[in-house]
């Protein structure tokens, strides 16, 4: 409807040819996989340690997941009308490490270069070392949400120094290194040098 929402059912309808038009569906889909692995006849045999068993059980999710087909959608709970109308059904693996470094630094509007412009507000400078980069990336593996941990773990990590910027003196070039995003040791500022005017 032109209006938008269901307060006038009688009014016209704008028609849209979806010819053209690209649906993506997209989700977490929690314990999926035990209904594939109900139709496939599988069982959970053998025992695992605790430090192998998660790897191996996600590594197990994973090909799992891969084998789903319409049916198994289905019966988690889609309704036939709908997932007959998704004719591809595709799987996404979990980002490793060098996958959040990439999305921390490659697109035009990563994570970085959004911190580092708002430093450039204040009259300052900030730059991420690459061991620091790699254990962000790492601290947001253990989150277990994907890249939109990143956004939480730098948020945290720059919370108090982004508090003090705009004091006098807080000014300078941050160089945030893999001891501060350990918690190791403060992000303190270098201090610029000092520009000095050059007589005409």
């Amino acid at each position: 409807p032109p209006q938008g929402g269901r307060k006038h059912p009688e009014q016209q309808y704008i028609q849209m040819d979806t010819t053209q038009v690209l649906f993506i569906c997209g989700g977490t889909f929690s314990n999926l996989e035990e209904i594939i692995k109900r139709r496939l006849g599988q069982k959970n045999i053998g025992f695992t340690t605790e430090e192998t068993g998660d790897r191996e059980s996600a590594v197990m999710r994973r090909e799992l997941l891969e084998q789903v087909r319409p049916e198994d959608l289905i019966e988690y709970g889609m309704i036939p009308e709908f997932v007959g109308r998704l004719p591809v059904v595709s799987t996404l693996g979990p980002l490793d490490e060098s996958s959040l470094v990439k999305v921390l630094t490659e697109p035009r509007n990563a994570l970085c270069r959004q911190y580092a412009k708002l430093f450039e507000m204040a009259d300052s400078g900030l730059e991420f070392t690459e061991p620091a980069l790699h254990e962000i990336a790492k601290l947001a593996i253990k989150r277990d949400t994907g890249a939109r941990a990143l956004r939480g773990v730098v948020e945290h990590l720059m919370m108090d120094v982004m508090f003090k910027l705009p004091e006098p003196g807080m000014q300078g070039q941050y160089v945030i290194t893999d001891a501060v995003v350990r918690g190791e040791e403060p992000a303190v500022p270098q201090k610029k040098p000092v520009r000095r005017k050059e007589s005409a």
